[in-house]
Protein backbone atom coordinates (compact mmCIF):
# COMPACT_ATOMS: atom_id res chain seq x y z
CA UNK A 1 0.00 0.00 0.00
CA UNK A 2 1.48 3.58 -0.89
CA UNK A 3 0.32 6.31 0.99
CA UNK A 4 -0.88 9.59 -1.14
CA UNK A 5 0.86 12.67 -0.01
CA UNK A 6 -0.84 16.28 0.25
CA UNK A 7 -4.62 16.81 1.39
CA UNK A 8 -5.83 19.83 3.12
CA UNK A 9 -2.70 21.89 5.40
CA UNK A 10 -3.70 21.58 8.91
CA UNK A 11 -2.16 22.05 12.32
CA UNK A 12 -0.67 19.25 14.90
CA UNK A 13 -3.97 18.34 16.67
CA UNK A 14 -2.23 17.18 19.81
CA UNK A 15 0.30 18.92 22.22
CA UNK A 16 1.68 17.95 25.68
CA UNK A 17 2.40 21.91 26.52
CA UNK A 18 0.28 24.83 27.65
CA UNK A 19 -2.60 25.52 25.56
CA UNK A 20 -4.61 28.79 24.92
CA UNK A 21 -7.63 28.95 24.66
CA UNK A 22 -11.43 30.69 24.29
CA UNK A 23 -14.96 29.68 24.56
CA UNK A 24 -17.51 29.18 21.81
CA UNK A 25 -21.13 29.68 22.80
CA UNK A 26 -24.41 29.67 21.44
CA UNK A 27 -27.97 31.29 22.54
CA UNK A 28 -29.19 28.36 22.82
CA UNK A 29 -26.96 25.73 24.13
CA UNK A 30 -24.62 27.96 25.96
CA UNK A 31 -21.04 26.88 26.30
CA UNK A 32 -20.56 24.67 22.86
CA UNK A 33 -16.60 23.54 23.23
CA UNK A 34 -13.21 25.58 23.31
CA UNK A 35 -11.00 26.46 20.77
CA UNK A 36 -7.17 26.10 21.54
CA UNK A 37 -3.81 27.05 20.11
CA UNK A 38 -0.14 25.96 21.00
CA UNK A 39 2.60 28.05 19.00
CA UNK A 40 5.19 26.28 20.33
CA UNK A 41 4.12 22.86 18.31
CA UNK A 42 2.26 24.24 15.91
CA UNK A 43 -1.25 22.91 17.19
CA UNK A 44 -4.74 24.22 17.34
CA UNK A 45 -8.50 22.17 17.70
CA UNK A 46 -11.17 22.22 19.13
CA UNK A 47 -12.34 20.34 22.53
CA UNK A 48 -16.63 19.79 22.33
CA UNK A 49 -18.44 20.11 25.55
CA UNK A 50 -20.18 16.61 26.42
CA UNK A 51 -23.57 18.47 28.27
CA UNK A 52 -23.86 20.45 24.92
CA UNK A 53 -24.19 16.72 22.83
CA UNK A 54 -24.51 16.45 19.66
CA UNK A 55 -24.68 20.47 18.51
CA UNK A 56 -21.04 20.65 20.42
CA UNK A 57 -19.66 18.09 18.17
CA UNK A 58 -21.77 19.23 14.49
CA UNK A 59 -20.06 22.90 15.36
CA UNK A 60 -16.30 21.69 15.41
CA UNK A 61 -16.75 20.93 12.08
CA UNK A 62 -17.16 24.89 11.45
CA UNK A 63 -14.36 25.50 13.79
CA UNK A 64 -11.63 22.73 12.26
CA UNK A 65 -12.52 24.27 9.03
CA UNK A 66 -12.09 28.20 10.13
CA UNK A 67 -8.18 26.40 11.40
CA UNK A 68 -8.05 24.26 8.33
CA UNK A 69 -8.68 28.01 6.44
CA UNK A 70 -5.81 29.90 8.80
CA UNK A 71 -3.32 27.35 8.19
CA UNK A 72 -3.80 27.51 4.70
CA UNK A 73 -2.76 31.21 5.04
CA UNK A 74 0.33 30.65 6.87
CA UNK A 75 -0.88 32.04 10.31
CA UNK A 76 0.38 30.93 13.46
CA UNK A 77 -2.38 29.14 15.85
CA UNK A 78 -2.27 32.04 18.33
CA UNK A 79 -3.03 34.71 15.63
CA UNK A 80 -5.93 31.92 14.20
CA UNK A 81 -7.60 32.09 17.71
CA UNK A 82 -7.17 35.39 17.87
CA UNK A 83 -8.77 35.95 14.03
CA UNK A 84 -11.48 32.99 15.00
CA UNK A 85 -12.27 35.07 18.30
CA UNK A 86 -13.54 38.27 15.70
CA UNK A 87 -15.86 36.15 14.16
CA UNK A 88 -19.47 37.15 14.84
CA UNK A 89 -21.05 34.76 12.31
CA UNK A 90 -21.37 32.00 13.99
CA UNK A 91 -24.73 31.06 13.60
CA UNK A 92 -25.52 27.03 14.40
CA UNK A 93 -22.62 26.78 14.87
CA UNK A 94 -21.34 29.59 17.96
CA UNK A 95 -19.49 32.47 18.17
CA UNK A 96 -16.54 33.12 20.36
CA UNK A 97 -17.68 34.34 23.82
CA UNK A 98 -15.51 38.11 24.06
CA UNK A 99 -13.11 38.11 26.71
CA UNK A 100 -13.07 34.04 26.93
CA UNK A 101 -9.27 34.01 26.31
CA UNK A 102 -7.20 32.50 28.45
CA UNK A 103 -4.28 29.49 29.72
CA UNK A 104 -4.53 26.13 30.32
CA UNK A 105 -1.48 23.64 31.39
CA UNK A 106 -2.31 21.14 28.79
CA UNK A 107 -5.30 19.65 26.44
CA UNK A 108 -6.00 17.24 29.19
CA UNK A 109 -7.10 19.89 31.63
CA UNK A 110 -9.06 21.63 28.46
CA UNK A 111 -10.94 18.60 28.40
CA UNK A 112 -11.59 18.01 31.86
CA UNK A 113 -12.95 21.52 31.94
CA UNK A 114 -15.35 20.84 29.24
CA UNK A 115 -16.51 17.82 31.28
CA UNK A 116 -17.64 19.92 34.09
CA UNK A 117 -21.49 19.47 34.34
CA UNK A 118 -22.00 16.08 32.40
CA UNK A 119 -23.10 13.28 33.29
CA UNK A 120 -22.48 10.03 31.58
CA UNK A 121 -26.17 8.97 30.27
CA UNK A 122 -27.50 6.39 32.87
CA UNK A 123 -27.26 2.31 32.08
CA UNK A 124 -30.75 1.90 30.32
CA UNK A 125 -32.61 -0.90 32.55
CA UNK A 126 -33.57 -4.38 31.13
CA UNK A 127 -36.76 -4.57 29.40
CA UNK A 128 -39.52 -5.95 31.57
CA UNK A 129 -40.88 -8.82 30.55
CA UNK A 130 -45.01 -9.50 30.49
CA UNK A 131 -46.24 -11.93 32.66
CA UNK A 132 -48.15 -14.56 31.48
Amino acid sequence: MRLVEGGPVRYAFRTEKPVEYVAVASDSTGILGYLWACDADDAAGWVDRPAAGAVAMNSGSYWYGKLREAKARGLLPSLALAELSADTEGGWSGQVLPGSRTRAGSIAELQEKAREGWEPPAEPEEPRRRGR
